[in-house]
């Protein structure tokens, strides 16, 4: 009776864990974005759904690439055998929770021997041969008084949940990675159009000009400005066409192919910029994968403490031995050849040299670098929402000055034409008049790049989608 008190007692303390029960460190806060306000403090929401954010573009061929990632990209195929691993460690930890079985069946055959000396051995002529057959079993069940198992559960589990946000990272930074490298790609196309289109204009003066040097209007000088003109304009539509294939080729790499097996038809127009709302909660930063990531490992290096706490209480083990000698087959399973044992063992360490405590040190050290890092995460993802505002705020005003130029840089260039045509000015004048013109477009372009580029940017450290609602 006092026996079974004891051990009723015992189990009662089953799952106390020892080591500090989690909770979340404070981060500093401002008050509201720089660029935007209306928002709250975030909790990691990375389980909510994104949705096909990028389909906000009305791209179909975006639309058509994107789901590939899923599917085909190695880093993000990398990432899900990672998580299956994860999940697959943290069986094994709650495995610990149940007892250890486990069976032999042996045989052996064998004459007596006799030692004569130390180290020796010999047999004794006409000793009988005996033969011995063994089924046997052993179990044993460590009982969780001070919660080692729990933790290292509690630790192996928030390390799943990691690596399930590393996966979800993994396939966002794939995905936005493909839409700037399919934006790139389309800006791209827009300037060789833009420089086709030139190159066509230059060819059509240099005929004009050659026609007038022809006649003795013109000088040779202007015939051959005239062409540097234009084989430097092709030049650069010749350089685009190197940009744009180590572009296509990104593009086949992130959605799994072969770069030779991928090509995409040059498009004209960017596709459409959407409009950023006019509040951008905090409440979004939720869906971060990243975030909800380092909390995590905070969660996981927080329970490694109790783990490594538990090492100094001892560990309380309950094991038993069963089976059947004999030595004849055929009577092996029967009642007068049985064994068993079964009892409890309790067992700590007594001396160590400090390595217990050196585990625990090590365990906080974790636990403080893993709050840096979470720490660190919040603010880099409130830097990179307030980059891409301020961006796009400062890209729209210059998008609207550099539209001005580019009218003002045409109308320059038609005014020259007509005052060479005149024999008012020079042609290094219309040189000079078509080399602004150009660059003046080229500029509007690039920065109508730079905008879906910040666009996109923001979306992902939005969390995939920058909508107050979930799809």
């Amino acid at each position: 009776m006092k026996t079974r008190t004891i051990l009723a007692a015992l189990l009662m303390l089953t799952g106390c864990a020892v080591g500090p029960d989690y909770h979340r460190p404070d981060v500093a806060m401002p008050a509201a974005y720089k660029e935007f306000g209306d928002w709250k403090p975030a909790e990691p929401k990375d389980e909510a759904p994104r949705g096909k954010w990028w389909e906000i573009y009305g791209d179909t061929e975006l639309n058509a690439l994107l789901p590939q990632v899923e599917i085909s990209n190695q880093n993000v195929l990398a990432a899900a055998a990672q998580y299956r691993q994860a999940l697959a460690l943290l069986g094994v930890a709650q495995s610990g929770y149940y007892p250890t079985l486990s069976g032999s069946l042996s045989g052996s055959r064998a004459q007596g021997t006799s030692s004569s000396t130390i180290g020796t051995s010999t047999v004794v002529p006409g000793t009988p041969i005996r033969n011995t057959a063994r089924l046997s079993y052993s179990a044993s069940w460590e009982a969780d008084i001070w919660g080692r198992i729990g933790r290292n559960v509690e630790a192996n589990e928030a390390s799943a949940q990691a690596s399930s946000t590393d996966l979800q990272s993994a396939l966002l930074s794939a995905q936005a990675i493909l839409v700037q490298a399919y934006f790139q790609l389309r800006i791209n196309d827009a300037q060789q159009q833009l420089l086709d289109q030139t190159s066509a204009a230059y060819e059509r003066s240099l005929q004009i000009t050659k026609n007038r040097y022809e006649a003795g209007i013109a000088g040779r000088v202007d015939v051959a400005q005239a062409e540097a003109q234009l084989k430097t304009t092709q030049a650069q539509a010749i350089d685009l066409g190197v940009q744009r294939a180590q572009l296509e080729h990104s593009i086949a790499v992130l959605i799994g192919k072969a770069p030779s097996d991928f090509q995409l038809k040059p498009t004209n127009g960017l596709p459409a910029l959407p409009p950023v709302p006019a509040t951008l909660p905090s409440a979004l930063l939720e869906r971060r994968p990243d975030i909800a990531g380092a909390e995590r490992r905070m969660v996981a290096a927080n329970a490694q403490i109790g783990v490594a706490q538990a090492a100094f209480f001892p560990a309380l083990t309950f094991s038993s031995t069963g089976g059947y000698q004999s030595s004849s087959l055929s009577q092996l399973m029967t009642a007068p050849n049985s064994f068993w044992s079964l009892g409890p063992s309790l067992a700590l360490t007594l001396f160590d040299a400090g390595a217990r405590s050196a585990q625990k040190e090590s365990a906080v050290a974790a636990y403080d670098k893993s709050v840096a890092s979470y720490r660190q995460t919040v603010l880099a993802s409130f830097q990179e929402v307030e980059d891409n505002l301020a961006a796009l705020r400062q890209l729209a005003n210059e998008a609207a000055v550099q539209h001005a130029a580019v009218q003002s840089a045409a109308e320059a260039l038609a005014l020259t034409e007509n005052q060479y045509q005149a024999g008012i000015v020079s042609y290094l004048n219309v040189v000079t008049a078509q080399a602004t013109a150009l660059g003046a477009q080229r500029s509007s372009l690039d920065i109508a790049g730079r905008r879906l580029l910040a666009n996109a940017v923001l979306i992902k450290a939005m969390g995939g989608d920058w909508q107050k609602g979930t799809k």
